[in-house]
């Protein structure tokens, strides 16, 4: 959610996170996005200074060129300004495991000072507090994205010292 100010330096959380990211996206370079924080990053860079990024969601569209930020991944805008539709294999086999992707977007709602990363539960596995969506595609983004960008909310219950769930 984003909350307006009347100050003109004022910003929240998850703008910082959208405007570091952003920066970060080279000009040119091909990136494998979800939505939110992801999303947002990726096509202001679009919008901004890169604009022949490529960029790839996990519900098949490839060059995307959204007008307005998509809702999940399976909005309709997404493939209405695709280059291309394809089914979830080819994204996996022909982008993400042939070394296409220079950019790939993680989230977490843990992290570890190693990297390490919890997106299954809050608390024991077999008892948790919270049980969150889990892996999804993570583990294959992680071992074949040339480069990783994590985007968490930043507080002392995300970075921990000890996973409680090495996803």
């Amino acid at each position: 959610m984003i909350v307006h100010s009347s100050s003109a330096n004022s910003y929240t959380p998850d703008e910082m996170m959208t405007i570091a990211a952003a920066r970060l996206i080279r000009p040119g370079c091909v990136c494998f996005v979800g939505i939110g924080v992801p999303s947002a990053a990726a096509n202001l860079a679009r919008l901004t200074h890169a604009p022949d990024l490529v960029l790839i969601y996990e519900s098949g569209a490839i060059g995307t060129h959204p007008n307005v930020l998509p809702l999940s991944i399976g909005d309709g805008e997404l493939a209405e300004t695709a280059d291309a539709v394809v089914p979830l294999p080819e994204i996996f086999s022909y982008w993400l495991q042939a070394g296409r992707i220079d950019v790939g977007f993680l989230g977490a709602a843990q992290i570890d000072r190693f990297g390490n990363l919890n997106t299954t539960v809050i608390g024991g596995y077999g008892k948790p507090k919270t049980r969150l969506p889990g892996a999804g595609g993570a583990p294959e983004i992680a071992l074949h994205a040339k480069k990783i960008f994590v985007v968490l909310k930043q507080s002392p219950r995300s970075f921990v010292a000890k996973l409680d769930f090495c996803t």
